[in-house]
């Protein structure tokens, strides 16, 4: 993060991927109009919300355990997670505009209604998010940046696992899945030195998912070419 700021008072914070992908179909064109709005978790966005006053979680969302899906995807997990535990609220964070729209039409079709969704950076989010305020956080195959000097563009680094640590709850779980070795290593390196504690006693604890797990896309694609997913359990201490 870098003290420079925009005109509108945000931190300048470079941005790596992709916001738009191909055309939107009408149909996902549709859902952004019409449901984008209502599943915003509260003023978010540096033009809403200025001042970076923290979000008011008990009024959006009724004292439930908040959980938190750091990019999404297609939002298949995501909608898994709503269904399976209807007694917490999900925030999802996706910049990729695509992804969005691909959740909401699966939102629509599966009739969840615990869930919220801020289609931008999850470093705004974390600007105003509370203290201690989410109890579990996911981040399933993220942008691997394989180019070593790209490797401080990945989320496990000190910019983001910083105001992680501070948002989750003292207990809260953690879970990474990738099918990048390399990815792996630089997790286990970085997410202990932020108050987490990695929770695996043996080989299985990250060769097996998670009883709750739904295989996602890039999971599959990943098998399909021959890679090996694991799966890291954490925990904040």
């Amino acid at each position: 993060m870098t003290d420079r700021t925009s005109p509108t008072g945000a931190p300048w914070r470079n941005f790596y991927g992709r916001r738009h992908g191909k055309t939107l179909k009408e149909s996902q064109r549709r859902y952004l109009e019409e449901d984008l709005a209502a599943l915003s978790p509260g003023p978010v966005s540096w033009e809403d919300n200025p001042r970076r006053q923290p979000l008011d979680m008990a009024a959006r969302f009724g004292g439930k355990p908040v959980w938190l899906e750091i990019g999404f995807g297609g939002g298949e997990h995501m909608v898994h997670q709503a269904a399976l535990h209807p007694e917490v609220e999900i925030i999802g964070c996706e910049p990729f505009i695509n992804g969005v729209a691909m959740l909401l039409g699966k939102i629509r079709r599966a009739g969840v209604g615990n869930l919220a969704v801020y289609p931008g950076d999850v470093r705004d989010l974390f600007d105003v998010l509370p203290d201690a305020s989410i109890s579990r956080a996911f981040l399933l195959y993220p942008d691997p940046w394989p180019k070593k000097r790209h490797h401080r563009r990945r989320f496990v680094t000190p910019e983001h696992l910083e105001p992680l640590a501070r948002v989750m709850r003292p207990g809260a779980i953690f879970r990474v899945a990738t099918d990048i070795p390399d990815y792996v290593r630089q997790a286990l390196q970085q997410v202990p030195r932020h108050g987490f504690e990695w929770l695996a006693e043996g080989p299985e604890d990250w060769r097996r998912p998670w009883e709750d797990w739904l295989p996602t896309r890039y999971e599959q694609k990943a098998l399909r070419e021959g890679r090996t997913p694991h799966y890291l359990t954490f925990r904040r201490r």
